[in-house]
């Protein structure tokens, strides 16, 4: 009984392995305090809401077109007009499950057998493995806390071969709220003009979680638009994880291939959920400031906690609701706790000190390709951003 090729080379998703495992604890009456997933911790605003109830009524219950609903395709090229200043039509949207399918979708239908993925690294922890079940090979760019975790256009072009067949650029970042500038994004679209059969796959899905001002993205550059997918969703803006409703915006080649895609395995995404989400997109956007402005004080209040730990290398993330802090320096250092003996050799032994010891959830920075730090979701109350970082230092000085 075995399983196949295809699955075996897939790795389980480390931040939702840490989720379960804080969940189990929980269920075990442990007070743990989750800072493992990347979800906003706000309700979905009442006037989406109140048009999901308003999509039941009206018995949006149906199948719904396999790239969604026009309507909800053209207040997504609306969105993008007025926003971002791009010009896309509806037939260059496609709506998926969440913004992870849009992801695997693109990679699926781009990548063969053989061809390389430029991945900078840290990365999230599904890209690498989208491209593994496509058969590809990730290519992976490390960029660390020195250079804010942003690769540079001279590292872009020593990883590109005569195989690469993509790069995938998430700005805002997760895990590390890296965030690059027009500048710096131009610095690299020089680069990646000067070789035509690069598709750029950008990650936007934190573009309204920013705290630089503006956001940039690489299809604003007119000499790349016609090979770059555009990947957002309301999942993270408007507090909509579970609403699951994400787009790629491309060039029509690409939609369509992903439509076929899409099509064979799970067609059009959730009916009423896209009404939710056309609502998002078409309403008032004072939501996304206010939740937008609260992650912002949370940013600078735990990045003020975490450089008073002693032992922690700490940046200043510019977006999402993520700090991806140097642990390293605790590496070799043990504690007795209770009885139990723990050293620390990896960043996943790190997480999991934490989590045992000092009942917080985070991820080891393994899971990221960033093996000497480990990320924290400060999507939390500020009262428990205080509570957890004092239980992180408190258990970090048990270590010698």
């Amino acid at each position: 009984m075995e399983l196949s090729n295809r699955l075996q080379l897939l790795q389980p998703s480390a931040t939702l392995a840490m989720s379960q495992k804080s969940s189990e604890l929980k269920a075990q009456g442990i007070d743990i305090i989750n800072m493992s997933v990347g979800e906003p911790d706000f309700n979905t605003p009442d006037h989406i809401k109140q048009a999901a109830i308003k999509a039941v009524e009206d018995n949006f219950s149906r199948y719904s077109p396999v790239p969604g609903y026009p309507e909800l395709r053209k207040a997504i090229a609306a969105k993008l007009k007025n926003e971002n200043g791009l010009d896309y039509a509806p037939s260059q949207i496609l709506c998926s499950n969440g913004a992870k399918q849009s992801v695997c979708n693109t990679v699926l239908a781009l990548v063969s057998p053989g061809d390389e993925v430029i991945i900078p690294a840290p990365y999230w922890v599904s890209y690498p493995q989208m491209v593994l079940l496509a058969e590809g090979k990730p290519v992976f760019v490390e960029a660390g806390i020195e250079q804010d975790f942003k690769i540079t256009p001279a590292q872009l072009e020593a990883a590109i071969t005569p195989h690469t067949r993509a790069l995938i650029l998430c700005s805002p970042s997760n895990p590390t709220g890296a965030v690059y500038s027009s500048a710096e994004l131009e610095a690299l679209k020089d680069v990646l003009v000067k070789y035509p059969e690069i598709i750029v796959i950008a990650d936007e899905i934190y573009e309204h979680i920013n705290y630089i001002g503006s956001h940039a993205s690489m299809a604003q550059f007119a000499d790349i638009a016609d090979r770059v997918v555009i990947i957002n969703g309301v999942s993270k803006a408007y507090a909509m994880t579970g609403w699951r409703i994400g787009f790629i915006a491309a060039p029509e080649w690409i939609v369509k291939a992903c439509n076929k895609l899409q099509g064979q395995y799970t067609s059009g995404p959730c009916s009423v959920s896209q009404k939710a989400a056309e609502a998002a997109y078409t309403g008032s956007q004072e939501c996304v400031e206010t939740m937008r402005q609260a992650f912002e004080r949370r940013r600078d209040l735990i990045v003020r906690l975490a450089r008073e730990i002693e032992g922690l290398e700490v940046n200043e993330p510019q977006g999402a609701f993520y700090l991806f802090p140097r642990c390293s320096s605790f590496f070799g250092k043990k504690a007795l706790v209770d009885g139990r003996e723990w050293t620390i050799n990896t960043s996943t032994d790190f997480a999991m000190y934490l989590l045992e010891v000092g009942h917080v959830a985070t991820v080891g920075g393994d899971a990221f390709g960033s093996p000497e730090c480990f990320r924290m979701s400060y999507a939390l109350s500020d009262e428990d951003i205080c509570r957890a970082m004092q239980r992180i230092n408190n258990c970090l000085k048990l270590l010698k």
